[in-house]
C-alpha cells in the first residue's frame, strides 16, 4: 500500500501570507466599492450609468431569443430535477446553440457577448434549469476560458479556446477533501519531469462539471528545486488522460442535475505546454478569474428573484383568506414588497458591476464580490419568503402538486437549489474576509508595519510617519460632506416621483460613518482586528447595502430617462432604500452591541465538552465514517464514472 503523503503543514500566519502573496496587490484603476470603505461616495464613477454599445446590444438580444426559444421548448426542468440528471440531448442542443462560448472570442468560434448579456443569458437558463445555469457558468466563468483569456498564452487560446466554443465542456479543479478556503494546505503535487512535462498526484474534490468534463483546470503544488520556482501552480489537463479517474458523482440537497464529482490524478503526465503563467502563479490566476467569474451567481440569483416575484405575484392574486386576496393582508404583502424591491436591488447591482466589467475602466473586484455576497444571500431570503407565502404548498414538491392536479410549482426546489449559492466560490463567510481585507488596504499600506510583529522599529518609525500624514489628510474629510447638504443629488428628485436624493445623501453620510468606525476599530484592536470576524462581516454588510442602494438609485434614473418604467422604477428604489437603511442601522449599532465575545467563550465550552449535556435525549442518524475522506496519493480502486458528452 502507497504510505500516505503528509499533507503541507503551515501556521495560521503562512496560510494568511499564501493568500497575500496571490491577491492583486495594486489599484491601477479607480473602484466605486472600495471609495465607498474609504468614506467618499464617488457617485461619478457609476453615474451616469454606463451603457453597453449599440452593436454589443444587439448581438445580446438576438441570441437571448434563440435562448429563450430553447428553453421553453427544449429544457424538461422537471425531468432533471426527477432523474437527477441533464439529458444528454439537451447538453448537445446547447453546445449547437453556441452556449458553451457565450463569453468566447468569436476569433475563436465563441460568441463574444458582453458580461451584461452573458449574465442576461444566466439569468434566463437559471430560471428554467439552475442545474443548466451551474454547468454553463462553471465552464465559462471559473472554467479553462476565462483563465486562458486572462493568462493564457496565444498557442494555448489558439488550441484550447476553440473546443471550449463548440464541443469541451470544462472544470475548474482546487479544492481538496481537507482543503477549502486554505489553499497554502493543498496537497495535490505536479512534480516536473524533464523539460517537458509535470506528473500530477493528488485527489480534488467538488468538481463542478468534473464528471462530464473534457478539459479542466487544476491546481496543483509545484515542489520547489533547482530550476523550478515551485509553488501552486495551474495546468489545462486533458480529463481522458491516462491516470484520471472520476470516483464518485456527488448528490446534494438542490441542483440535482448538477455533475459533481471526486478526481483522482495517479501518475498523469501533463505537458509543460499545458501550464497556464509561471509556476507559483496559480492562486494568483484563480483569484484574478473569479473577480468577474463571481458574476455568474448572481446573475442566477436575479433570475430566481423575478421568478419568486412572478409566483408571488400569481398565487397571492389568486388565494383568498378572509374574504380578499392574501396579498391585500399586511403581514403577506410585506412579503411580496420585499421581494419586488430587493430584485429590483439585485439586478441593479448586477448590470452595473457588468457593465462596469465590460467598460474595464473601474476596478470591480470589490464590486463583484459584493455583488455575490449580497445577491446569493437576498435571494436565499426572497425564496424562503415565497415559501412561506405558498404555506403548505411551499413545501410540497412540484410532483406532488402536479399528483393531486394543482400547478407544479417548485417553490421548495429553488429554495434548495439556492442553499449552495451561499457556499460556492467563496463562503459568505470566506467573502467577508476577502471584502474586509481589500476594504482596509489602504490603512494597512500606509500603518500595516505598525502592527506587524516582525517588523523592526525603524520600519515601525517609517510606518507611522507614513501613517501621520495619511490620517492628517484623510480624518478631517470624514467629519463632513455633501450628505449634509439638503439640496445635494437634486437630480434624484424628477417632478412626479419618489425622492431618491435623500437616500444619496444617507449613502454618503453611511460611508464616512463606516470610515470612521473601521479606523476606530482598527485604533482599539490594531493587529488583533483580523480576528474580529464578527465586526469585519458587518462592516462589509453594511458596504454592500449601500452599494445596493446606489445602484438602485442610479438604475432608477438609467429607466426614467431611457425606458417607459421610470415612475415604477423610482418607486422600486426608494421602497428598497427605505428597507436597506433599516438594516444598515441595525448593522451600526451591532458593530459595538453584540455578543461576539460571549459567543467566543460559548464556543470554548462547546468544544472542551462543557455542554455535552446538552446533547442528550436524541438519536443521531448519521452513519459511521471518517469526517473526512482519506484522500492518500494512488491509483484508483474504483470505478471511473466519468461520462463525457459528445
Amino acid at each position: 500500500m502507497t504510505a500516505p503523503t503528509p499533507k503541507p503543514s503551515v501556521s495560521e500566519r503562512e496560510a494568511r501570507q499564501v493568500a497575500e502573496a496571490a491577491r492583486e496587490q495594486d489599484w491601477r484603476k479607480p473602484s466605486f466599492a472600495k471609495e465607498l470603505f474609504l468614506g467618499r461616495f464617488r457617485l461619478d464613477l457609476i453615474h451616469p450609468h454606463p451603457m453597453p454599445p449599440a452593436e454589443d446590444a444587439v448581438r445580446g438580444e438576438e441570441f437571448l431569443a434563440r435562448l429563450r426559444e430553447f428553453c421553453e421548448t427544449r429544457i424538461d426542468s422537471a425531468r432533471i430535477e426527477r432523474e437527477a440528471r441533464i439529458p444528454d440531448e439537451t447538453i448537445k442542443g446547447l453546445k449547437e446553440l453556441g452556449a458553451l462560448g457565450m463569453k468566447i472570442d468569436t476569433k475563436y468560434g465563441g460568441l463574444g457577448l458582453t458580461q451584461v448579456y452573458y449574465n442576461k443569458a444566466l439569468a434566463l437558463v437559471g430560471s428554467a434549469s439552475p442545474a443548466i445555469g451551474a454547468l454553463l457558468s462553471a465552464h465559462q466563468s471559473i472554467g479553462v476560458p476565462q483563465p486562458l483569456k486572462i493568462f493564457g498564452t496565444q498557442e494555448q487560446k489558439d488550441a484550447f479556446l476553440p473546443r471550449c466554443a463548440t464541443t469541451d465542456i470544462t472544470a475548474f479543479l482546487l479544492t481538496e477533501p481537507d482543503v477549502g478556503s486554505d489553499p497554502a494546505r493543498l496537497a495535490t503535487l505536479a512534480v516536473p519531469d524533464g523539460d517537458d512535462h509535470y506528473v500530477l498526484d493528488g485527489v480534488k474534490l467538488w468538481t463542478t462539471n468534473g464528471v462530464v468534463a473534457d478539459l479542466l483546470v487544476v491546481m496543483a503544488r509545484v515542489p520547489k528545486s533547482e530550476g523550478h520556482k515551485g509553488g501552486i501552480t495551474a495546468f489545462v489537463v486533458e480529463a481522458d488522460s491516462e491516470g484520471v479517474t472520476v470516483e464518485n458523482r456527488n448528490a446534494f440537497m438542490g441542483l440535482r442535475g448538477l455533475e459533481n464529482g471526486v478526481t483522482r490524478f495517479h501518475q498523469v503526465r501533463v505537458p509543460a505546454a499545458n501550464r497556464i503563467g509561471p509556476e507559483g502563479a496559480g492562486l494568483k490566476i484563480a483569484l484574478t478569474t473569479l473577480n468577474t467569474g463571481r458574476l455568474s451567481l448572481p446573475a442566477m440569483c436575479v433570475g430566481a428573484g423575478k421568478w419568486c416575484l412572478k409566483i408571488a405575484r400569481e398565487w397571492s392574486g389568486a388565494r383568498e383568506q378572509w374574504g380578499k386576496p392574501v396579498a391585500h393582508h399586511e403581514a403577506v404583502g410585506a412579503k411580496i414588497s420585499f421581494i419586488a424591491a430587493t430584485t429590483f436591488a439585485l439586478e441593479a447591482v448586477l448590470d452595473l458591476s457588468s457593465q462596469m466589467a465590460d467598460e474595464d475602466r473601474n476596478d470591480i473586484r470589490i464590486e463583484a464580490a459584493l455583488a455575490k455576497l449580497y445577491g446569493s444571500e437576498m435571494a436565499w431570503l426572497m425564496a424562503d419568503e415565497l415559501v412561506q407565502i405558498r404555506g403548505g404548498r411551499g413545501f410540497e414538491t412540484a410532483e406532488s402538486l402536479a399528483a393531486r392536479g394543482e400547478r407544479a410549482v417548485p417553490a421548495e426546489q429553488i429554495l434548495r437549489d439556492l442553499r449552495i449559492n451561499r457556499i460556492f466560490e467563496g463562503s459568505t463567510e470566506i467573502m467577508h474576509l476577502l471584502i474586509a481585507r481589500e476594504a482596509v488596504d489602504a490603512h494597512l499600506k500606509v500603518a500595516g508595519d505598525l502592527i506587524d510583529p516582525e517588523k523592526t522599529l525603524s520600519d515601525k518609525a517609517k510606518a507611522g510617519a507614513r501613517a501621520g500624514g495619511f490620517y492628517a489628510r484623510w480624518l478631517p474629510k470624514l467629519v463632513a460632506g455633501p450628505g449634509r447638504l439638503p439640496r445635494s443629488y437634486a437630480e434624484f428628485h424628477p417632478p412626479g416621483h419618489a425622492d431618491l436624493s435623500g437616500h444619496l445623501r444617507y449613502v454618503e453620510r453611511g460611508a464616512r460613518k463606516l470610515a470612521r468606525s473601521t479606523f476606530y476599530a482598527m485604533s482599539r484592536w490594531q493587529g488583533k482586528m483580523e480576528t474580529k470576524q464578527g465586526f469585519l462581516g458587518r462592516i462589509v454588510d453594511i458596504g454592500a447595502e449601500l452599494f445596493a442602494m446606489s445602484a438602485a438609485c442610479v438604475r432608477a434614473e438609467l429607466l426614467r430617462t431611457t425606458e417607459d418604467h421610470g415612475r415604477e422604477a423610482y418607486q422600486l428604489a426608494d421602497v428598497f432604500c427605505r428597507q436597506s437603511r433599516i438594516r444598515v442601522e441595525e448593522l451600526f449599532a451591532r458593530l459595538w452591541t453584540n455578543t461576539d465575545e460571549l459567543d467566543r467563550k460559548v464556543v470554548k465550552g462547546v468544544l472542551s465538552g462543557t455542554y455535552t449535556w446538552l446533547e442528550s435525549g436524541i438519536i443521531d442518524p448519521s452513519g459511521d465514517g471518517a469526517w473526512i475522506a482519506e484522500a492518500a496519493p494512488g491509483p484508483s480502486t474504483r470505478d471511473n464514472v466519468h461520462r463525457p458528452i459528445r
